[in-house]
């Protein structure tokens, strides 16, 4: 008796709450929990009630489909009952499912026609002479509101159907839903106007549709595609579902262009498995499939149970979101020095894999999500992509829940941590540093407009950081043969090669010197800039803001960047030991740009340069103050041809520009 009790008291508690759930998610476009969580509570209930019929009740959730529809719109009496679909979960249960329709049909195979499941809001067309008539949503089941008004401003859906020979009524089924592309537009929209952002696509074509104004609905890139006929008066039904649906595509309707026809279970766990491998690259958000037997005659033998025909099956894939519980927030530091919080959550498997964290983007986010430590959130993974917290549940939310707050020093190595305002990023400042930018760093420093270490790519930085051989750009100046020579894959002769280009980049520029340094919002062009102004690269260090906003196109953003970069002691230690390795330059560059007689001279290079690279002459035209540009104008001083020079050089000729060749730049740059 007491059992019988507590079963009782458990389908009650079940109904209660598959009801707020319902009511949350089709009445105020607010859905509280997530579809898998939904569908363990409802398959529950239906357990229960079949185990014990005698508590079955007409108005449990397993009795009716969807939600009360809203008062506010006129209501549509359905011509036919707009029934939800059984659910499978494992391939067992679609083999039962083809083994029942085999039998009931008494045949050996059975042909199925497939779809995708879409996740929209389900919806019925009425069409009378080829004109649209009126929609209206799936409401109870039984009758549904009436949103012709805002149906007609779906561009995709035709208000007059294609064709000569038409029917006298058509009901048409089908989905309205957004495109993961109009979605992410639609909640940018959301962000600059600072209303609340919708969770996901399906919860968005729901509030859309079920707008009172149109005009808001006529602004939002909402679409239909169809599923099924529901209704055909003055033509014949197709014989088949595939057919019908072919049908409404000559009709000007838009259907799914994924839906096939297979036969038996190899063909239909044979589909699945092949939508299942493109559900990411769908246009669109789908959370199964759809099997449904082909013959409509057959169909109509196999006929209904309560709630869902017997002749279909919703197979779905693993949910891509879950609920679950943040336990901590950490920052993880990246390569080039982003610091990005991360949810450490509760375990949940969702999206095929168990999960225990989540991204939260950036600390903008975490505020505009309102994500605190102890909240109950939807999180939300689609393939290989990267798990994030898509919402908090707030009714969830405990009292002692605590709210994130970005350190102000590095967590891994205790540089300052920066912000621009105009920037949703925090980052780092100890670039040279931090062991978590440690490759980026080396492979800046290494790479061919910096100090061009010949050799110094990614597999062997790589190798060097992990075998702790290289912690800063100024490790590369102490490594030697037998270091080097250990490393695998890496014999004598490559070693030697790897030395020479090494001791080869101690010779440079200081401009090549400032731009490897790395520091942010500094590339080519600043890096010559500051080499000129400064000349020395002790004046850089040294100087404030102000002195930096007086280079050329140095303004406040780039003028703080620096300034931070060289109020980092751990910044100012690897320079150090960068010059007493022997990295040096000539001094003075800007003194001999200032008094060149190329300073301010626009060059062209062309051809191949005899003894000279076309990088090389490159930097030492700019370390004198003259400028090297791509094409040839009338603004050009001098075009520098080499070998095989082409249209550069005619262009040249034609315009009278002095040409000279690489011993004459030599000259010129000497002098």
């Amino acid at each position: 008796m007491a059992v019988a009790s507590e079963i009782s008291a458990r389908v009650r508690a079940l109904r209660a709450e598959l009801e707020a759930h319902n009511r949350a998610y089709y009445v105020f476009d607010a859905p509280t929990i997530a579809d898998a969580e939904y569908d363990r509570l409802f398959r529950e209930l239906q357990a229960l009630e079949t185990a014990h019929p005698e508590l079955l009740c007409a108005d449990s959730p397993t009795q009716r489909v969807g939600g009360a529809p809203l008062a506010q719109f006129v209501q549509r009496r359905h011509s036919a009952p707009m029934l939800s679909l059984n659910n499978a979960f494992a391939d067992e249960e679609v083999a039962a499912f083809d083994r029942r329709c085999r039998e009931a049909l008494g045949a050996e195979s059975v042909d199925y026609a497939c779809e995708p499941k879409l996740d929209g809001l389900a919806i019925t067309l009425v069409y009378e002479r080829g004109l649209f008539a009126y929609g209206a949503t799936r409401g109870d089941g039984t009758s549904g509101e009436d949103v012709s008004a805002n149906l007609r401003t779906l561009r995709n859906l035709p208000l007059r159907l294609l064709g000569d020979v038409l029917p006298e009524r058509l009901e048409v089924r089908g989905e309205v839903l957004l495109y993961r592309r109009d979605f992410a537009q639609l909640n940018q929209r959301q962000r600059e106007a600072g209303a609340r952002e919708f969770i996901n696509p399906r919860n968005a074509a729901a509030g859309s549709l079920r707008q009172l104004d149109p005009r808001i609905t006529a602004r939002r890139p909402l679409r239909f595609l169809a599923y099924a006929v529901a209704a055909l008066d003055g033509l014949p039904m197709p014989s088949h579902h595939s057919a019908a649906m072919a049908q409404l595509a000559q009709w000007g309707l838009p259907v799914a262009a994924e839906r096939n026809t297979v036969t038996g279970l190899d063909g239909l766990l044979g589909y699945y498995q092949r939508l299942g491998a493109r559900r990411d690259s769908l246009p669109y958000d789908i959370d199964g499939v759809v099997y449904k037997v082909d013959s409509l005659a057959a169909q109509e033998q196999l006929g209904f149970v309560s709630r869902a025909p017997r002749f279909a099956l919703a197979h779905k894939f693993p949910a891509q979101e879950e609920a679950t519980r943040v336990l901590d927030i950490e920052v993880q530091v990246g390569r080039t020095g982003a610091l990005t919080p991360v949810a450490r959550l509760e375990p949940v498997f969702v999206g095929g894999v168990t999960v225990t964290n989540a991204t939260l983007h950036n600390e903008g986010e975490v505020r505009r999500k309102d994500v605190r430590v102890g909240d109950s959130v939807l999180v939300r993974r689609a393939g290989d992509v990267i798990p994030e917290v898509v919402a908090v549940i707030q009714e969830r939310r405990p009292a002692d829940a605590r709210e994130f707050a970005m350190p102000a020093r590095c967590p891994v190595c205790g540089s300052a941590v920066e912000r621009p305002a105009d920037e949703a990023i925090a980052r780092c400042s100890g670039g040279l540093y931090c062991p978590a930018q440690r490759t980026a760093a080396l492979l800046h420093f290494a790479s061919r407009r910096a100090l061009d270490i010949e050799g110094l790519g990614d597999k062997l930085v790589e190798q060097l950081v992990a075998a702790n051989l290289v912690n800063t750009p100024a490790d590369i100046y102490r490594l030697d043969m037998a270091a080097l020579s250990a490393l695998e894959r890496m014999g004598e002769k490559s070693a030697a090669n790897i030395l020479a280009a090494i001791e080869k980049s101690k010779t440079t520029t200081l401009a090549r010197f400032i731009y490897a340094l790395g520091i942010r919002n500094v590339g080519e062009s600043t890096a010559r800039d500051l080499a000129r102004h400064f000349g020395r690269i002790e004046a850089l260090l040294a100087a404030d803001e102000a002195a930096l906003e007086r280079v050329p196109d140095v303004g406040p953003v780039v003028a703080a960047s620096i300034r931070r970069f060289c109020a980092e002691p751990h910044n100012l230690q690897v320079i150090g030991a960068l010059r007493q390795a022997g990295v040096a330059w000539p001094d003075g560059e800007a003194a001999a740009a200032a008094t060149s007689k190329i300073a301010g001279k626009s060059f062209v290079l062309t051809g191949t340069l005899a003894g000279l690279s076309r990088d090389q002459a490159k930097d030492m035209i700019e370390a004198r103050g003259g400028r090297v540009t791509g094409s040839v104008s009338t603004k050009t001083d001098f075009v520098v041809a080499g070998a095989e020079a082409g249209a550069k050089l005619e262009r040249a000729l034609q315009l009278g520009i002095q040409v000279i060749d690489a011993a004459q730049l030599l000259h010129l740059l000497e002098t």
